[in-house]
């Protein structure tokens, strides 16, 4: 398993996915200072941008990005047809992927990072006010932990998408979809709704006091759609249908 995921790694190198990652991450602080434009009478703040940026983060950008990238790390064993070279080694789709995916899981974490320090960035761009050593610390945390929490609600949709070739773009329609709908969710529904719940799990405050996060149910409702995604690796895929070729028979001539 090591060689894979050092093999992966490699792979990565040839690849311009993981750099529309990091330009996702860009893109999400970018929304965020463009609300600041609305003249609402909000003062902003460094903890102020700090949640606006994880809103984004968790309802917009993040569970497509990170579907996107999977979902392309393993497409690429169609697209280039190496995965019938890769059938004939002792290693089997399954374990290949498990490799793909644990290398995901470290670039969720990653991503949560690059996304914090865009923040950081932007912060001292324009000039906002409240920024400190231990908020920051505790934001770079809350935000790697999120990236890995949402990859996490995001693995049954890369799962099933994989086992099948040139599908994982639907997958990353259904992820933005999946993701948008937690923006909606409120009360208890919040700790219960994957997306939501990984908001839960970092304490996710959104500048309100007294928000309670059930984290009971939060941790069980990630912890339902990684037992999912695990389980839908090792369903057997059902092999394509090739169509049979037919053979011609020239018809005997007639005569001498």
């Amino acid at each position: 398993m090591v060689t894979i995921i050092k093999t992966e790694f490699m792979k990565l190198k040839r690849y311009f996915i993981v750099w529309i990652g990091v330009s996702l991450m860009l893109l999400t602080v970018l929304l965020t200072l463009f609300t600041t434009m609305a003249d609402d009478g909000m003062v902003w703040d460094y903890q102020f941008l700090f949640e606006q940026v994880v809103k984004h983060f968790v309802t917009m950008i993040f569970p497509m990005c990170i579907t996107l990238i999977s979902g392309y790390m393993i497409s690429r064993e169609y697209t280039d047809d190496t995965l019938k070279n890769i059938e004939t080694l002792p290693i089997s789709f399954r374990k290949l992927l498990a490799g793909k995916l644990i290398v995901s899981a470290i670039l969720s974490l990653f991503l949560g990072i690059v996304c914090f320090v865009f923040t950081v960035i932007a912060n001292f761009i324009m000039g906002y006010d409240g920024f400190a050593l231990i908020p920051a610390l505790t934001g770079l945390v809350q935000m790697a932990l999120l990236g890995f929490f949402l990859y996490l609600t995001m693995l049954p949709i890369i799962v099933l998408t994989s086992r099948y070739k040139g599908s994982f773009l639907v997958g990353v329609i259904v992820a933005f979809v999946y993701g948008f709908i937690g923006m909606f969710a409120n009360g208890t529904l919040q700790s219960i709704y994957p997306v939501s719940a990984a908001l839960g799990l970092i304490n996710y405050r959104a500048g309100a006091e007294g928000v309670m996060w059930n984290k009971g149910l939060c941790f069980i409702s990630i912890l339902i759609m990684c037992a999912i995604g695990i389980a839908l690796m090792f369903v057997k895929q059902k092999p394509e249908k090739r169509e049979a070729k037919k053979t011609q028979h020239t018809a005997p001539k007639k005569g001498w």
